[in-house]
């Protein structure tokens, strides 16, 4: 598949779906069995707050190339009409941006790239808990 050819709700939207995946995965190997304590784990990542704290952190910590900051912003700039509840808007496009790199990564078959940064998305989640704690 050719992700280039495809928007940044597009991109977004299968990016959604292949992030939760991982998590999911990376939850239930943590031992978690229970539906609730799974699904409450897991929304520590994938809810838009989570995303748009990621994105933040890559940008930050620099580790983008520029075609991953150029995919970001396009799924970002997406012409999106509403957000989530209890999500400000700026967070809302900013974890849109994030599934966009996210499903780009994933129709581009950059398998690697893409576990890289969720397994940095596993450590800077498990740093910001330790620091809440």
């Amino acid at each position: 598949m050719n992700a280039n050819s495809y928007n940044g709700l597009s991109l977004a939207y299968i990016g959604d779906a292949i992030f939760e995946l991982y998590i999911r995965k990376y939850v239930l190997s943590l031992g978690y069995t229970k539906v609730n304590d799974l699904h409450k784990q897991v929304i520590k990542y994938t809810s838009g707050e989570g995303q748009s704290f990621f994105i933040h952190k890559f940008l930050e910590l620099n580790i983008l190339n520029d075609e991953e900051i150029m995919i970001f912003k396009r799924g970002r700039n997406s012409h999106v009409n509403s957000s989530r509840k209890n999500l400000e808007l700026k967070d809302y496009l900013d974890a849109t941006g994030f599934e966009a790199l996210m499903g780009f990564l994933y129709l581009d078959d950059k398998t690697e790239r893409l576990e890289e940064l969720i397994n940095l998305c596993i450590r800077l989640r498990g740093e910001k808990d330790e620091k809440e704690f």
